[in-house]
């Protein structure tokens, strides 16, 4: 059986999950080795900091799509392909990348919705909320996220101005397996040795406000932001930080769901023998391979899957199978109805203490 959906023009495309192929990004603070997902990647002249998996210059490399940009495409996927409850959305909402950091990230914050709609429309106007999952990490390797204790805006405005406005910073240190959610408004660093998976919000809009004194590629400072990051920057109460995952039901293996906002819902799977599941014809879902192989089936197609392929499932998709040749684990990515799903969680029996440790409002 083969499924069907009708381009805005009337023509016939079949639904299939596609993979999507990466986009190597230079950062200064990147890395020449990325191991465990790409080792045998050439990655030239400038260390490569991120590989983007959504980005909207991202290609298809299979199925009706296959060559054609995720941004160029959006507009003529169809509702089965994007989702009921997604129907004119004007661009694909989530961005998913992989982190390959050897030096300190800068110390930023991001801005939420609401101050990105009014001061950043050139831009595309929309905020960051984000999470990293911890797919690699060396010994003694951490993130810094949310402001310590009693720092206020006055004393991170003196820290900026001596160079220390890093240990304002709470420090975590990560393993992997590990996730932490970082609500837009929260200051943040990634440290070196961390490979991480990032799934968030569509925007990336950065607010610099210490960069460790680096020279970018053009011999010159990078630019720093520090208005705009004090404007938007969360004083006092912090929200988010290390997640302490939920179990859900599985019928194979482990599956947790590490964080929920009103943005994206992420969850983990982790299995060595076949796993069922069925999209949900309200939005598509992005399958991101953290480690294993094996192959991915559904009604029309078959296709092998590796560590490091991004997977878009069309919502109209229906039921899949993912049989694993090795152990695997897999991120879950998908812009739930919040609502719904706090309902459904309820609807289990899930504690108040055990939501607020991924669920986000």
């Amino acid at each position: 059986m083969t499924l069907n959906a009708l381009r805005p023009g009337g023509a016939s495309i079949s639904i299939c999950a596609c993979e999507l192929e990466p986009i190597f990004v230079p950062r200064i603070w990147g890395t020449h080795t990325l191991a465990p997902l790409f080792p045998n990647a050439p990655t030239g002249d400038q260390p490569i900091g991120e590989v983007w998996l959504t980005g909207e210059t991202c290609r298809f490399a299979s199925g009706a799509f296959a060559g054609r940009t995720l941004g160029d495409s959006w507009p003529d996927l169809p509702m089965e392909w994007r989702g009921t409850q997604l129907h004119g959305q004007p661009r694909i909402p989530l961005l998913v990348k992989f982190i390959f950091a050897e030096e300190y990230l800068s110390v930023q914050v991001h801005p939420d919705d609401v101050y990105a709609a009014q001061h950043e429309q050139a831009a595309g106007g929309v905020g960051k909320t984000e999470m990293w999952y911890v797919i690699a990490a060396r010994d003694a390797a951490e993130v810094r996220v949310g402001l310590r204790p009693g720092v206020t805006r006055g004393s991170l405005e003196r820290a900026i101005h001596d160079g220390s406005a890093d240990q304002c910073l709470v420090s975590l240190p990560l393993h992997k397996g590990d996730a932490v959610f970082v609500a837009a408004g929260t200051a943040h660093t990634i440290g070196p040795g961390l490979v991480l998976c990032e799934i968030q919000e569509y925007s990336d809009l950065t607010y610099r406000v210490y960069d460790y004194n680096r020279l970018g590629a053009d011999g010159k400072s990078r630019a720093l932001h520090i208005e705009k990051a004090l404007a938007v920057m969360r004083f006092g109460s912090q929200i988010g930080g290390r997640v302490t995952p939920l179990p859900l039901a599985a019928n194979a293996g482990e599956r947790t769901l590490l964080a929920a906002c009103s943005q994206f819902a992420v969850e983990e799977w982790r299995f060595s023998s076949p796993l069922n599941a069925q999209t949900n014809r309200e939005r598509f879902e992005l399958l991101v391979v953290t480690e294993g192989e094996g192959k991915l089936s559904s009604q029309s197609t078959s296709a092998d899957y590796a560590a490091g392929q991004a997977w878009f499932l069309p919502a109209a998709l229906g039921e899949f199978e993912i049989a694993p040749h090795t152990a695997t684990t897999i991120l879950r990515a998908y812009a739930p109805d919040f609502a719904a799903l706090e309902r459904e969680l309820a609807a289990q029996g899930v504690s108040a203490e055990a939501l607020a440790g991924a669920v986000f409002p």
